[in-house]
């Protein structure tokens, strides 16, 4: 499980046939996009809770690239959640 402060952006596990799985956070648009591709899933439990969540669940190691991506983002995504104080204090979002 990854955090940005207390707040999860990210959770590693593993699915029934031991590949790895990652859930996070995404934004409405990358949900919507995600939720049509092969591999990817609405995440189980969060999804059914109207949680923009998503799981990459069977991807190959070339898909690596993306999956940093979105993991950056779910952390951006879930940071700006936090109080201004708060991010101000972990030096995020400080543009």
């Amino acid at each position: 499980m990854w955090k940005v402060a207390d707040k999860v952006f990210a959770i590693g596990g593993w699915e029934k046939d031991d590949k790895p799985a990652y859930t996070f956070k995404t934004s409405e648009n990358n949900y919507h996009f995600l939720s049509d591709q092969a591999g990817y899933r609405p995440a189980p439990y969060f999804a059914t809770r109207g949680m923009k969540w998503i799981q990459q669940y069977d991807a190959p190691p070339s898909e690596d690239d993306e999956l940093i991506y979105y993991l950056k983002e779910s952390h951006r995504i879930v940071s700006l959640g936090l109080t201004k104080k708060k991010q101000k204090e972990l030096g995020l979002n400080q543009n």
